[in-house]
């Protein structure tokens, strides 16, 4: 049975003038969404976007973009806004439909008691992210199929994927990040982060000014013990001391030389062979990056 959706009853109210710095950051932000968008084909003619709102500041700047985006595309798309009420202990439930009709988005809000299941098959102290997300994402699939949504659009931004490439590098000896899009493994679904070029600073200074109703979180990202954490603090560091250091890193996710790595299904190292040409090899060699 396809969930009820809260319908639009009216049109988004108009803000309004933003200030000076608000429309600056505004620009910016969905000039960096929008190109995302582009260069990885996010979103489509016709598409139907299911937004995860968590109460969360990402997630919030991601609505407000896309809604923004939505006004000025010259596509059609329709965007309808879901939460997982968790049911965790003190989860503020009037805050999301409150904002939501306010802002005249139509939404969905699922209430899972997956904290419960988390709380009690997880030892006190451990990190909760593992269960916790395989939990939620199970129910969003099946919220996505049940709205007939065609994309998944998540909140994590661009420091989210550099700290994600080295928790793996670090901890799990694999080369790899956040995609800015992917498809399911059922291949039922597509996952979208059009935010996937935004600074975390940007969006924590956008949810000042528009003053979104934050929802605090006391499960997985809340764990004062995360490597994730301890990572993010390290991405500061480095950038106080060496200016721009991340948006190299982050460039660098998109410059990648598989011939200047070790990773045998990437490059076919052993049919390397010598070969003559008509130039002077020596010239050729000078030129060589690996040396």
């Amino acid at each position: 049975m396809q969930p009820l959706i809260t319908p639009l009853t009216s049109p988004s109210p108009r803000r309004a003038k933003p200030p000076e710095e608000l429309e600056r950051l505004e620009t910016r932000l969905c000039r960096l969404v929008g190109q995302a968008v582009a260069d990885y084909r996010m979103i489509e003619d016709g598409d139907k976007v299911m937004v995860c709102l968590s109460g969360g500041k990402d997630s919030y700047g991601l609505l407000e973009i896309l809604l923004s985006l939505r006004s000025r595309a010259p596509i059609e798309f329709e965007i309808v806004a879901v939460n997982l009420d968790q049911k965790q202990p003190g989860f503020p439930a009037h805050v999301l439909p409150d904002y939501l009709t306010k802002r005249g988005v139509p939404f969905h809000i699922e209430t899972r008691d997956t904290y419960s299941i988390v709380k009690r098959l997880i030892p006190e102290g451990d990190t909760t992210c593992a269960l916790c997300s395989r939990l939620r994402r199970g129910h969003l699939y099946r919220l996505a199929t049940e709205l007939r949504a065609t994309k998944i659009a998540l909140g994590h931004h661009r420091d989210d994927i550099l700290e994600t490439l080295l928790l793996n590098l670090l901890f799990t000896g694999k080369m790899k990040a956040m995609p800015p899009k992917l498809r399911s493994k059922s291949g039922r679904h597509v996952v979208i982060r059009p935010l996937a070029y935004v600074k975390e600073a940007d969006l924590v200074r956008y949810a000042e000014l528009l003053q979104f109703p934050i929802i605090p979180c006391d499960l997985c990202g809340s764990q004062e013990d995360l490597k994730r954490k301890q990572v993010k603090q390290m991405l500061q560091d480095w950038n106080q001391r060496f200016p721009g250091s991340n948006d190299s890193m982050f460039a660098a996710l998109g410059n990648i030389a598989p011939s200047l790595l070790l990773d045998r299904t990437l490059f076919d190292f052993s049919s390397l062979k010598t070969e003559d040409g008509p130039d002077d090899p020596a010239a050729r060699d000078s030129d060589d990056e690996s040396l």
